[in-house]
Parts: C-alpha cells; structure tokens; sequence
C-alpha cells in the first residue's frame, strides 16, 4: 500500500520539477516581432523591404518553435492606442503594447545600405524590464533581396 502513494509522489514531484524547469527556461514566452525599420533616407520607409525582412524574422522564430504574437494584433493594439504607424511609436510604447498583446519578448530590428553593403541589426528585448537581452548583427555585401532576407532569417535564429 506504501509503494503505490510513494511511487505517485515521486511523480507529482517529479512533474512540478519538469513544469517549474520548463517554466523557467530563458527564450520560452511569447515573442513579438515589431516590423524591421528602414534607415535610408532615400527608400520610402514603407518599401517592401520592410516587410519582407519582417516576414523573414518572423518565420525563423516560428520555424525554432517560438510562440510569435500575429502582427495584426500588435496593429489591433496600435489602431485601439490610436497611434497609427509602428514606425512612429517610440520603445517605451512598444513594450507597452507588448505586455498588452501577452508578449514576454519583443524583437526589434533595422536595417541600412551603405557603401555597397547591406546592415541588419536585430535586438531581443524582455518586455517586463526592457533590458536587451542580446543583439545580433549580420552584413553582406551582396545587394540581392534573397540574401538580404537570408540574413534575416540566419540573425533571427541566433536571437534566441
């Protein structure tokens, strides 16, 4: 009679330890991917670059099993704030927004041409305490938009 309450035990213990390791484990959470800013002056701010280089950070983080919050929630969030253009929405209120779309982690990201080389800077940000977790920078001197959207996905994946 002994054997089968120690053996259930064992186990409840056993699962609060997997559950409290598993809940604790840096890089789980929600993941939100604010859109990767253009820094050329000369290329209009909503060129499609923008949004292709998002899409690529995005896929990356939900191809290593990330939870990626949708990006029309984080423009519902914006639309609700009415603050318009997430171009124009300063960090502070970025993370706002993150803590209110359930987002434990925000990724944001530029990206510059200069001198015959493409820049991608992205930097993973924790949304309670707005500390930078860590930044990841990827160049090439290619000017072809596929290895610019490479990259992307390459920087994305050592975000984490």
């Amino acid at each position: 009679m002994k054997r089968p309450f120690h053996l259930i035990t064992v186990l409840y213990f056993g699962l609060v330890y997997a559950v409290a390791v598993f809940a604790f484990q840096p890089g789980t959470g929600a993941v939100a991917v604010w859109d990767v800013e253009n820094l050329m002056p000369e290329v209009p701010a909503n060129s499609d670059m923008v949004e292709l280089l998002s899409i690529q950070v995005i896929e990356a983080l939900k191809e290593s099993n990330h939870t990626v919050v949708e990006r029309e929630r984080l423009a519902l969030a914006l639309q609700e704030l009415k603050l318009g253009s997430s171009v124009l929405v300063d960090e502070a209120t970025r993370l706002r927004i993150g803590k209110i779309v359930g987002a434990k982690y925000l990724v944001f990201g530029v990206f510059m041409v200069f001198g015959g080389t493409m820049r991608l800077d992205l930097r993973l940000v924790e949304t309670e305490t707005g500390a930078i977790l860590k930044a990841v920078e990827k160049t090439t001197e290619s000017m072809d938009p596929l290895d610019w959207m490479r990259e992307a996905r390459e920087a994305a994946q050592r975000l984490f």
